[in-house]
Parts: C-alpha cells; sequence; structure tokens
C-alpha cells in the first residue's frame, strides 16, 4: 500500500477539561459528532461502532453496528441473537466496542462484559423501526449462507406480503430471534489525536460498583500513545 500520511490536528483531551464521568464524556463526544453530521456532513453515521467479539476457539471477529444504547448502564446494540455475534457472546459475555470519528481525530473504547436487554426495551426499540427495517429483521437470518441477492429479495418480498404497510407501529412482530445487547464497562478510553503521533489517551477504570455515571467508580488515568 502506498503510504498515507496525516498529521492529526486535533483538539486533544487533557485533564482539566475531561468530565467527570465516563457516561458524560462519551455524551458529549457523541453529541459533537452528531452535531457535526448535521453541520458538515464529514461524519457519517456517527453513532456507527465497532464490536469486537471472540468464537469458540478464542478467534476474534469484529463488524460494524449502530450504538443505539448510552445510558448509566452502558453502550448497547440491536441485532439477531442468532447471528455470529450473538453466538458468540453467548458463549463468552464479553465485548470491546469503539465509536471512531476520523474528521474529528477522537475515538472512544468500552471493554467489558456483556449482558442481553430486556424483551420490552428489545419490543419497544423494534417498533420504533421503520417498516422496511422490521420486515429485513425478519428476511435476514444474520450471519448465515444464502444462496443470491435474488433470494434474500425474495424472501423479503414475501414478508412484506405478510405483514404489509398500515403505518402502524405493530403491524409487524418483534422475531424472537431478534434482540440486543449492552456491554457493561469496566474501562473507557478516550483517545484524542494530536499532531506527530503524540496522542491523548485517557482512560476510566473501573473502581467500584457504580455505573456509568458515578464518578467516584472509577479512576482517571492517563495512557502514553
Amino acid at each position: 500500500m502506498s503510504e498515507v500520511r496525516v498529521d492529526y490536528d486535533g483538539d486533544g483531551l487533557s485533564e482539566d477539561a475531561l468530565l467527570p464521568t465516563p457516561l458524560a464524556q462519551a455524551r458529549a463526544w457523541v453529541d459533537d459528532a452528531v452535531a457535526r453530521a448535521a453541520a458538515s456532513g464529514d461524519v457519517p453515521e456517527p453513532t456507527a461502532a465497532s464490536v469486537a467479539t471472540v468464537d469458540a476457539q478464542g478467534v476474534p471477529n469484529v463488524r460494524t453496528v449502530l450504538v443505539r444504547v448510552l445510558d448509566a448502564r452502558g453502550v448497547g446494540f440491536y441485532t439477531g441473537r442468532t447471528s455470529a455475534k450473538g453466538r458468540e457472546v453467548a458463549a463468552h459475555p464479553v465485548a470491546a466496542v469503539s465509536l471512531t470519528w476520523p474528521s474529528m481525530f477522537r475515538a472512544v473504547r468500552f471493554r467489558g462484559r456483556v449482558e442481553e436487554l430486556g424483551r420490552d426495551e428489545v419490543g419497544a426499540y423494534f417498533t420504533s423501526r421503520p417498516w422496511g427495517s422490521r420486515i429485513s429483521a425478519w428476511a435476514s437470518r444474520q450471519s448465515e449462507e444464502v444462496g443470491s441477492r435474488a433470494d434474500l429479495e425474495d424472501e423479503y418480498a414475501r414478508l412484506a406480503d405478510r405483514w404489509p404497510d398500515t403505518g402502524s407501529a405493530s403491524d409487524v412482530p418483534v422475531p424472537d430471534f431478534w434482540g440486543g445487547y449492552l456491554v457493561v464497562p469496566d474501562e473507557v478510553e478516550f483517545w484524542a489525536g494530536r499532531r506527530s503521533r503524540l496522542h491523548d489517551r485517557l482512560v476510566f477504570t473501573r473502581v467500584g460498583e457504580g455505573d456509568l455515571d458515578d464518578a467516584a467508580s472509577w479512576r482517571v488515568h492517563r495512557r502514553q500513545p
């Protein structure tokens, strides 16, 4: 590959500027990314995150999801429970999640255990999705082999006929194989790019049983870039 070099001319992140809890700092950066996406368009999908898990052989696996939960409990997403990531977290309930905004020279990394979200929460989110996305959740058995694109589209069309768009949130039932996962972090790292690769890495490490908005449950330290 040809070398492409970009000097990261970001604002950095100092201890003085760091907000008191991992939740407060993560929300502030997500809000900044969403606002920039709306204003300039150079941050597409500001809530897109990489989720890393391990399979039965301990081999890592990573893919991109949209973060749909960010609260005091942790960071979460929705997906097929029988997908590769669903099977992997069922066997090894740990994961890492990374939100990265290259144009802003920022990233947030979460590492911790994984819990399934309750069916009430899953149902509430599912019914908020556009009709087409709800049909797709049924049509796609995530991570399974499919013969062709046409096969996938035929299944979508079959299900669209079965559950036509009536404008109601309840016109497509919630699949029993579709759910949500919450990563409950023990570590949250905030990375801010600086010139000459002398980046800032400020890390919240869990020292107590409190949630992401409990400052007493976290110790802050700086890592070398």
